[in-house]
């Protein structure tokens, strides 16, 4: 609803402090509109006369926006409302986790493809979170069905990544919260609610928040390392039993080059990715909501995400997501054969 009408005021960005007594990261992703006094979780997230953008990546083809625009805005606090999409989660899987849950499988035919109620409980609750504040914005989840996917902004949801991990008590299994602003990946956020970990990222840079000594809340920047040959690289994939024939032998290639490779993580293993602790993880037949959460985190990292042909990853597909270009491409070179 719009608000009296107010003066015209200088241009000026509010700042959020994120607690740690640091400006927001991604202060210039919402914002309340001064002059009509319209918010996200009233209306439409700015004016309907100015257009505002999200960073979003070059990588594609498409060029991040131009600098914010210029009208009097106020942050709309989009980290606290993630957040809380965060603990929503964390509080509904948590008291599910090495406990004797139940898993389903909803695989049609193949491997096993686990699915509990903590998952469809914590997707649930996201859902309901998002559709209350900001009712215009589409969501993607991998238990429901998709709600206005075709909207500007939409919301792509993983309640448990790593199901499989979950269900035999392993730490390595996240929620996966994912932002796309016109089907291109712009924030992405990975919860380990049993390490209390939190890592996100908006595309330029990327922060992970958890317990450091003495278990004080600790915040540091996330930065791939440089290994930029194969030789010298750490590389990690679920399973190789997830990959069809011609594929697995097209990650043996990439395999047989380094010099450790390891299985299992999930969207843990991306994670340590973007925090410098590998160099590449290999995937095949992702979903979206599989990694469009992760692409904002490791290239706010300084890392590369792409499809194996190179396209954007935004669709999901065969995946390969490395600390540098140099590395990438000799991956990419290797997969091709």
């Amino acid at each position: 609803m719009r608000g009296p009408a107010q003066e015209e005021k200088p241009f000026t960005i509010g700042l959020q402090d994120d607690g740690l007594g640091k400006r927001n990261p991604f202060e210039s992703m919402f914002f309340r509109c001064e002059a009509c006094n319209r918010s996200g979780a009233s209306d439409r997230l700015a004016c309907d006369s100015q257009s505002f953008g999200l960073p979003s990546s070059r990588r594609y083809g498409n060029e991040r926006p131009s600098p914010l625009p210029e009208q009097a805005m106020t942050t709309v606090d989009f980290a606290a409302f993630v957040d809380a999409l965060a603990d929503v989660a964390a509080e509904t899987i948590l008291p599910f986790f090495r406990t004797a849950l139940q898993a389903q499988n909803k695989s049609t035919g193949g491997m096993f493809d686990p699915v509990t109620e903590a998952d469809h409980a914590a997707e649930a609750a996201m859902r309901h979170l998002i559709q209350a504040t900001f009712p215009d914005h589409g969501i993607i989840g991998e238990e429901f069905g998709p709600l206005q996917s075709d909207a500007e902004y939409v919301w792509v949801l993983d309640p448990i990544d790593g199901t499989s991990s979950f269900i035999s008590g392993l730490p390595v299994w996240g929620t996966l919260i994912g932002l796309l602003r016109n089907s291109c990946p712009a924030y992405g956020m990975m919860v380990q609610p049993f390490t209390q970990e939190r890592f996100y990222g908006d595309g330029r840079g990327a922060t992970w928040r958890g317990p450091g000594i003495g278990r004080q809340k600790t915040e540091r920047k996330l930065v791939t390392r440089r290994c930029s040959d194969l030789a010298a690289a750490t590389i990690m994939t679920t399973s190789p039993l997830l990959y069809s024939c011609d594929k697995l032998e097209a990650f043996r290639r990439v395999e047989r080059e380094v010099r450790l490779s390891r299985y299992g993580g999930d969207c843990y293993a991306f994670a340590m990715l973007a925090s410098g602790q590998i160099d590449c993880v290999i995937e095949s037949n992702l979903k979206p909501y599989d990694i469009v959460a992760l692409v904002p985190i490791i290239e706010g990292a300084g890392g590369i995400v792409t499809c194996w042909d190179g396209s954007s990853p935004a669709q999901g597909g065969d995946i390969i997501a490395s600390c540098c270009a140099s590395l990438h491409a000799e991956a990419l070179r290797l997969l091709h054969g």
